[in-house]
């Protein structure tokens, strides 16, 4: 541990040190004791984080990790790295003095290498089965010395001082030293046997090293290349000893752990899947066979700081290598598709209890179950009879991906799936459909407007085709595409399409039910869009009532409803009814969502804009930065809600006279609007109108007049002469025309139809 202290100290920038060597040889066994040493002498202030990375990404661990202390990561989708540097900073930042970070089981360095920390203040250990390439200080663990493998032996078999009963190893010296050559010194095979001695103790070593003679293991799991076989040799002739001393009943539940994933299991999911077992002699199974041979681990889950450190939860987890082999004993069984299936129902009734609102503590209570989660999607989905339930692990595992804004993981989730039904059931299948609509929301969260309409369409045609017109799923699909339109700005595509589900859902669901509450919230926010006020109102407030009825005051889709009533008061100018529900909305997502949720930023723009409207610009601006900076973060620098957050700030620094600091930020936006909506989209039309009034207020004439027109052009096209917001942008564009003749500059603007015809009036009417 010295050398190791020694390699993690050194003066790089950031030390890294590898604790590497082949399976058994107990790298994370000497990883564990310096972490438990250096917790308990406070060496590492700042915390230690201890992460399992072998069959789960290191990133969502780190993130989640970082989510537990509060800190939320940018999010630019192609940049991950810079995301968890983030994490990192925000950690250093929120503690004083080193910390030390360890992964275990790493298989590839080059994979993790870009994720490690810059910070020179993070200590960084690995455990590794291959020596780890320079500049990482590497600590390689081959074998144990004949001397150090005795010793272990002694104190495992519990050859102790002053035991004049029982084993005796001296007694014995040249067989004991026989045996450790042939467990070629490796700990963990030397441990096992140890292990195996303590219940034996009148046993002559001579027989024992026969016994492991005579053991064969063939398994393919535990097969290496050539070069290996020999030191693995021993572990397995260990493995085959501790096996034949088990009972059947711990055999069987060795079997069944196997089918976790190679992370710490929860207990609770252990005896759900064994419900027919009584749960003491379960408990017996694992206390006094599986851990008393060590082929059980007790795992103490490390968190974020020193003193959570001590904040121990016990679960239990298998070495790799003994994970390997009960996997292997279970393939020789009769009953490994029961157990695989047992073990995946189980995880489906976890599954079952996620809503697609992945609030904080659901985020949470989820930790601990999310890797176990992922091995039935990739391994086991297929034994589950609901074939819905097999949807159900993709499903949730993105949407606890797209909770925390890890939006490549949530797209690999559900592109798979998609893949899955489409392979298992058919491309027409409802299923599919239903994963075609779960990937359209997620692009449409993204941004990602036209990648979305398509998935769309195909699921909506497949469902009244398959399901027919009137089903509740078409009435989803139905929904979703109305809204996917609505935020591309095609608002009579999306009429229709909304008013026709909110008939079928209150038809086959009722007048009452969350979904219908769902669907009066479009529609009344379309309305509220399209400047038709009288028919949003009672829709939203209809909507609202529902939902704090039947979901709760407190309801992450509660907190939408008022957002979206308050959006429609705001834009009839009552105010004082509008404020009280944004700051309501706003609480609500704070607490269940987080403060750096994507929703949340919305509320805080949507706060925000309130206050600039009322005149309060100083409680009006630390909110849209938040926002501004959350919506960059997590959604992306080139989001059409960046774009929006963007507009609002400039809009607001312009109300203050702060011109230059607005002007970047509408250019900004305008771009963004164009881009990615479209240079005929509404919001493109109000980004125009915004730039335009900037230019008008510094007396930029000649730049206003053409951004003017363009709005105009594009409302009048989309929303119709009549709309508000058209009739808002003549104002304005009048404004400007009559400013320019004051001072006589309208001689510079253009030769425009419409420019010159209202000039023309203008100068008549003066």
């Amino acid at each position: 541990m010295q050398q190791l202290h020694g390699l993690l100290q050194d003066g790089s920038r950031v030390a890294i040190a590898a604790a590497s060597g082949m399976g058994g040889i107990g790298k994370t066994e000497l990883a564990w004791q310096y972490a438990t040493f250096h917790r308990d002498c406070n060496t590492y202030p700042a915390g230690i984080w201890w992460l399992f990375v072998r069959d789960n990404d290191l990133a969502p661990q780190v993130l989640q990790k970082a989510l537990r202390m509060g800190i939320q990561p940018p999010d630019t989708l192609d940049n991950l790295e810079e995301r968890l540097q983030f994490c990192y900073e925000e950690w250093a930042k929120q503690t004083s003095g080193n910390a030390l970070l360890v992964l275990d089981d790493v298989n590839d360095y080059r994979a993790v290498q870009p994720l490690l920390p810059r910070n020179p203040r993070f200590k960084v250990l690995l455990t590794a089965r291959q020596i780890v390439p320079s500049p990482v200080g590497c600590l390689p663990l081959k074998v144990l010395k004949p001397e150090a493998a005795l010793n272990l032996l002694r104190l495992t078999a519990g050859d102790l001082p002053g035991n004049r009963l029982g084993l005796n190893i001296d007694a014995q010296l040249e067989d004991a030293e026989a045996l450790c050559q042939w467990l070629d010194y490796l700990p963990l095979g030397i441990e096992l046997v140890g292990r195996y001695l303590r219940r034996k103790e009148r046993l002559p070593l001579a027989t024992v090293l026969q016994r492991l003679q005579s053991q064969r293991l063939e398994a393919r799991a535990l097969q290496e290349a050539e070069a290996g076989m020999t030191a693995r040799r021993g572990v397995a002739a260990a493995f085959e000893l501790s096996w034949a001393e088990l009972k059947p009943p711990a055999r069987t539940l060795g079997c069944l752990l196997s089918v976790f994933a190679l992370a710490p299991i929860p207990w609770k999911l252990v005896t759900e899947c064994l419900p027919d077992w009584d749960e003491e002699d379960l408990e017996d199974c694992r206390d006094y066979e599986l851990l008393e041979q060590s082929l059980l681990s007790l795992v103490e889950d490390e968190t974020s700081d020193a003193a959570e450190f001590r904040q121990v939860q016990v679960r239990y987890q298998l070495h790799a290598l003994i994970r390997e082999f009960f996997a292997t004993k279970l393939q020789e069984r009769a009953d490994a598709e029961n157990l695989r299936r047992s073990f995946a129902v189980v995880l489906t009734s976890v599954t079952k209890t996620i809503p697609q609102t992945v609030t904080l503590e659901v985020q949470e209570r989820l930790k601990q179950v999310l890797p176990h989660l992922a091995v039935v999607a990739e391994q086991w989905s297929h034994l589950l009879e609901d074939s819905t339930d097999a949807m159900w692990f993709f499903t949730v595992l993105a949407w606890v991906a797209q909770s925390q804004s890890l939006w490549a993981e949530a797209e690999k989730w559900l592109k798979a799936c998609l893949q899955m039904t489409e392979e298992r059931y058919g491309a027409d299948h409802p299923y599919t459909a239903l994963g075609l609509n779960n990937l359209a929301a997620l692009y449409e969260s993204m941004g990602r407007y036209p990648e979305a309409e398509p998935l769309l369409v195909r699921s909506l045609a497949i469902c009244e085709q398959y399901l027919g017109a009137d089903h509740p799923h078409t009435a989803m699909s139905l929904k979703n595409l109305a809204m996917l339109y609505k935020a591309m700005g095609r608002y009579p595509e999306a009429e229709p399409l909304l008013v026709r589900s909110r008939a079928i859902e209150e038809q086959y669901l009722g007048a009452d039910h969350p979904h219908t509450a769902m669907s009066l919230n479009y529609l009344g926010a379309l309305y509220e869009s399209m400047g038709r006020y009288p028919e949003a109102e009672p829709l939203l407030v209809r909507s609202r009532a529902i939902e704090e009825q039947y979901l709760g005051a407190d309801h992450p889709h509660t907190a939408s409803s008022l957002n979206y009533l308050a959006l429609l008061y705001q834009s009839m100018g009552r105010y004082p009814e509008a404020e009280p529900l944004l700051v309501r909305s706003l609480a609500i997502r704070e607490q269940y969502l987080g403060a750096d949720h994507p929703n949340t930023a919305m509320s805080l723009n949507n706060l925000a804009m309130l206050y600039q409207a009322m005149g309060r610009y100083p409680e009006a601006e630390p909110l849209l930065v938040r926002s501004l900076a959350i919506c960059e973060q997590y959604l992306g620098a080139d989001h059409p809600h960046t774009a929006t957050t963007l507009n609002n700030l400039a809009a607001l620094y312009e109300s203050m006279g702060r011109y230059p600091e607005a002007e970047p930020l509408y250019v900004r936006s305008l771009a963004i609007c164009e881009q990615y909506l479209g240079a005929d989209h509404p919001d493109t039309a109000g980004s125009l109108n915004n730039l335009a009034g900037l230019y008008y207020a510094m007396g930029r004439y000649p730049e206003a007049e053409p951004l003017y027109l363009r709005a105009l052009e594009i409302l009048s096209n989309r929303l119709g002469e009549e709309h508000p917001n058209t009739q808002t942008i003549w104002s304005n564009f009048i404004a400007c025309l009559q400013q320019a003749i004051s001072p006589g500059q309208d001689s510079q603007l253009s030769q425009h139809p419409t420019t010159q015809a209202m000039l023309q009036q203008l100068r008549e009417t003066e």
